[in-house]
């Protein structure tokens, strides 16, 4: 059997589909990952086979950096972040308009050389992201069935009346900000870009398959079966009457051991209490954050890893030198370790502190980090304070009472991490896709 995993040049969307593809891989079966050129090595690292496969402009190999980026891109970058200065309404604003054209880039080129790969590997199955738009038409095209791996929140696949790129739901301190005005802004700039973003999908699609049938919303269609990368413990349970033939997979994570540098500063930290922090290869560069960040944990008897990303340390600093601060950290094998995790809120770093059994601080910068944040309050497995307004203070008072032995956050959370920990996501997608049960 051969597996075909389809993703974007960005390593916060391929590792945790190489995660999934490991199920196979370690079954004896071929795996074959197309991707862009930047996220090569984690493939090579994997030890899959690679087939060249460009589906944006942009990528990000770990750690993002504007200048790093194809020129345009590198100004949509900065003006991402002006946007996240600015507030909730503002970011998601930006990004709708930035959806536009940077999630179906060139769709027709990229639909023929998908649908190349596709004759050229001869897959038994296929598993993409469900946001690379470019991919899922091409299959939808080709009648190819694919798995469908939402990597983010559930809500970036819409169902009912939602519209992609609003929240369905968010942390009350946020609740100044989403006004019914805004709202309803929101709403009719999401419904817009839907429109326009549809026709494109649909224009593409005759182009590729003449004669196919239109989508209403090219943002909810969808493959044969969605494996959601999110803990079912966690979805809000008044969307899943709604949702399509689905596996919520709980999380991704991937096997991950400390270097000798970590792993000597963990063996000689003493028992201060670890505190990990990280806003992911995005949104490091907001040092301005990470600096009220480092100035509550310098406040509190703990021990910190702090994953800088692209922040300037001049910005962010300074710290504690019983602090292990690098731009880029092994967080799997950290959270192995954390008490409690400092975070934007990005699947990835949710799911696996989930997987971990830490309760969260969550600082939510954009897109589905809101309603990730919300689901995390509800559940009660973390907090929520707004990034730009957020104290030292209050960041400490945070932290301090997410360290309580007794804080029930810390007990859910737990809860949860253990039933995560007893169902791996990578043999959830692997059972589902073959259709084996998996209990």
């Amino acid at each position: 059997m051969t597996l075909l995993v389809i993703s974007p040049d960005y390593a916060s969307h391929l590792l945790p589909l190489l995660t999934l593809a490991s199920a196979w891989s370690d079954a004896g079966e071929r795996v074959v990952v197309a991707t862009g050129p930047a996220t090569r090595p984690l493939v090579d690292e994997a030890g899959f086979e690679y087939v060249e496969l460009r589906l944006g402009r942009g990528s990000n190999p770990g750690i993002i950096r504007a200048e790093q980026q194809p020129v345009g891109e590198d100004d949509n970058l900065r003006a991402f972040f002006a946007a996240t200065r600015e507030g909730m309404v503002a970011t998601l604003r930006y990004q709708a308009d930035a959806r536009r054209s940077d999630l179906l880039w060139d769709p027709v080129n990229v639909g023929g050389r998908v649908l190349d790969v596709v004759d050229e590997v001869r897959p038994d199955q296929v598993l993409v992201d469900h946001l690379a738009f470019g991919a899922t038409l091409a299959l939808r095209a080709g009648g190819v069935p694919y798995g469908d791996v939402v990597l983010g929140h559930p809500s970036a696949l819409p169902v009912g009346d939602e519209i992609y790129g609003v929240p369905p739901s968010w942390p009350a301190c946020f609740d100044a900000e989403m006004t019914d005005a805004a709202i309803d802004g929101l709403r009719a700039q999401g419904a817009a870009v839907r429109d326009g973003f549809t026709a494109a999908y649909n224009e593409a699609m005759s182009t590729l398959a003449p004669g196919a049938a239109e989508v209403d919303d090219a943002f909810a269609a969808h493959g044969e079966l969605v494996l959601y990368n999110f803990p079912r413990e966690l979805a809000d349970p008044d969307r899943t009457p709604s949702l399509p033939p689905h596996v919520f997979l709980g999380s991704a994570v991937r096997a991950e051991q400390p270097d000798h540098e970590v792993a000597a500063w963990l063996d000689g930290a003493g028992d201060r209490p670890l505190v990990h922090v990280s806003f992911g290869t995005f949104l490091s560069a907001r040092a301005d954050v990470l600096s009220r960040v480092v100035e509550a944990l310098a406040s509190l008897d703990v021990r910190v890893s702090l994953a800088i990303g692209s922040a300037d340390p001049a910005v962010v600093g300074p710290w504690p030198d019983h602090w292990l601060v690098r731009p880029y950290l092994p967080q799997v094998a950290l959270l192995d370790h954390a008490a409690v995790v400092v975070t934007h809120g990005g699947n990835n770093s949710v799911t696996e502190s989930l997987a971990a059994g830490v309760p969260m601080l969550v600082l939510p910068f954009s897109t589905d980090q809101f309603a990730g944040a919300a689901d995390i309050e509800r559940l009660g497995v973390g907090r929520t304070l707004p990034p730009n307004t957020a104290t030292s203070e209050e960041i400490a008072g945070a932290v301090a009472g997410l360290l309580l032995v007794g804080a029930a956050q810390r007990t859910a959370a737990a809860a949860v991490g253990e039933d995560l920990r007893r169902r791996p996501g990578l043999t959830v997608a692997r059972s589902a896709m073959t259709g084996r049960p998996w209990a």
